[in-house]
């Protein structure tokens, strides 16, 4: 059985991830080892920081388990781009609000919210296009471990698997579900927010779900 390990503490993401990559998986995240590294998400791009994440966490983990064959880490970085904020809030996404008060860490999805809105009320909706864009960094802990026997200093090999999903910023919060963003985001086709549309579209539609279809390909064929 594989074992992956989500570098995150982000029950809501994490539910969402599971319910994409659905089969023989044991599941852990950040919640089952407390003492793991804390991160700091520093890189400009979305692939940065998810390989960051997932070559760190890799190389803490790979002591942790008795064996690492088919132990994986997954880690991921994502955002939302707006058009009209060149691209902002981008890889700061989840720290939005907290930039203006050089506060360290995520702030509330609600502040981020009311920030972006701030931002963006003298726009037509013509101009409010934005994205979700979302990068998976998956690294072998099998492959840490070896390199930390034999000293190599060299990165993990870590595969990406990307995705991006088209809308619009709506002019004020619609709906209860979801979580971050998605009671402002409307995907390309749609009338209702992610946060309206319910968790059986969203998965088939989202930037993550697209990335982890494109996982969930790698992860069930054959390998040598």
């Amino acid at each position: 059985m594989i074992t992956i390990l989500v570098a995150t503490k982000n029950s809501h993401k994490l539910q969402e991830i599971q319910s994409i990559l659905q089969g023989s998986v044991r599941w852990l995240s950040l919640r089952d080892f407390p003492e793991a590294p804390e991160i700091v998400e520093d890189a400009p791009t979305f692939q940065g920081n998810a390989a960051k994440k997932a070559a760190t966490i890799a190389a803490f983990a790979s002591g942790k388990f008795e064996s690492v064959e088919d132990t994986y880490i997954l880690a991921d970085d994502s955002g939302l781009e707006v058009d009209a904020l060149n691209g902002d809030p981008g890889v700061l996404s989840a720290r939005f609000a907290h930039l203006d008060t050089n506060t360290f860490g995520n702030a509330p999805d609600a502040a981020n919210n009311a920030k972006l809105l701030r931002l963006m009320r003298n726009f037509d909706p013509s101009e409010r296009t934005a994205r979700f864009c979302c990068v998976l960094a998956l690294a072998s802990c099998a492959s840490s471990k070896n390199q930390r026997v034999t000293r190599k200093m060299e990165e993990p090999k870590i595969l990406f698997f990307s995705g991006t999903c088209e809308g619009r910023i709506l002019q004020s919060p619609q709906g209860s579900e979801g979580f971050g963003y998605d009671p402002l985001f409307v995907p390309e086709g749609y009338e209702q927010s992610f946060a309206q549309l319910g968790d059986s579209i969203k998965n088939r539609l989202s930037h993550r779900a697209k990335a982890l279809h494109l996982l969930n390909a790698w992860l069930t064929k054959p390998h040598p």
